[in-house]
């Protein structure tokens, strides 16, 4: 078993664990009616998107997500959240230094014994949900779940759902794909991009993702025999007829769609294993980015 596999499965126990410990951090993590930017790179950006549409759409007060990189330095902010599963990360800790003394921060982190213990204002950390893979799997979901808990939207349904994504067989022929579609809509569009680069990291696939209204206007065009359009979450009004129409293989969210994804970091490692690649070797990529000052 690969390291991301044997960590992918432990994912259900990791979300229950932070889901029960999201008490502990209700200090250091966002309080209603305040406005809030959460940051991340990768995988970690894809969480914060959805992570802040979660906690909009709840009424907690505005927030927004950016790439470290591209933090808008003119806004001011009540607090910032960093997710970091290293603590390593150049841009990450680059953006906590410069707000250092003018913006409260607090950095999700699997590793506290790092720079970013220095970094930030507070520390959430989720160690036991730290992992061995450059490709993250454990760490990202459990994050999110830890700010779903906060907002008071996880639910024992979302563990549930994990262990039958874990348990029941792949759609059938999707394996076999050579191009593939993820789909979101809200809170669900920074999962469906990270659905896609989990596919383009672990199996060098071709993979994009829309929110789902925008799939019509273009991208639906690649749709066709061999390809797979996958939904995470509830898809609108008629988009399953018209790519099935395509010939493409449809494949609906029934479960949590955290618990769908947990469904497509296992397609990533079956699609590697059918292209003879290692996922956890993933090409020109390293754990954590640390750039030469």
């Amino acid at each position: 078993m690969t390291h991301v596999e044997d960590e992918l499965t432990s994912q259900p126990e990791c979300w229950a664990r932070a889901a029960s410990q999201a008490p502990r951090f209700v200090r250091v993590l966002p309080a209603p009616g305040e406005r809030v930017a959460i940051v991340g790179c990768g995988t970690s950006y894809f969480m914060a998107r959805a992570a802040a549409a979660l906690r909009e759409g709840a009424g907690q007060g505005e927030t927004d997500a950016f790439a470290a990189s591209e933090f808008p330095h003119g806004r001011g902010y009540d607090r910032v959240v960093a997710l970091t599963r290293s603590g390593t990360t150049t841009e990450v800790l680059d953006l906590l230094g410069r707000l250092k003394g003018a913006t409260p921060t607090t950095a999700i982190t699997a590793d506290p014994d790092t720079p970013v213990k220095a970094a930030a204002d507070a520390l959430a950390v989720l160690d036991f949900a730290d992992e061995r893979s450059v490709v993250q799997t454990r760490f990202a979901t459990t994050a999110l779940t830890l700010l779903r808990a906060h907002l008071g939207l996880h639910s024992d349904t979302a563990v549930t759902d994990a262990r039958t994504a874990l348990a029941e067989p792949l759609p059938e022929g999707v394996v076999e794909c050579g191009q593939f579609t993820f789909l979101g809509r809200g809170w669900t569009v920074g999962l469906a991009d990270e659905a896609g680069l989990k596919m383009r990291e672990a199996a060098l696939a071709w993979a994009e993702a829309y929110p789902a209204m925008e799939y019509r206007h273009g991208p639906v065009s690649i749709s066709t025999q061999g390809t797979a359009t996958w939904m995470l979450g509830d898809a609108p009004d008629g988009l399953a007829e018209q790519v099935r129409g395509t010939g493409a293989l449809w494949i609906a969210g029934a479960l949590d769609p955290l618990a769908e994804l947990v469904r497509v970091h296992r397609l990533a490692v079956a699609v590697a294993a059918a292209r003879g690649l290692d996922p956890d070797t993933p090409r020109h990529l390293t754990r954590s980015v640390i750039l030469e000052p």
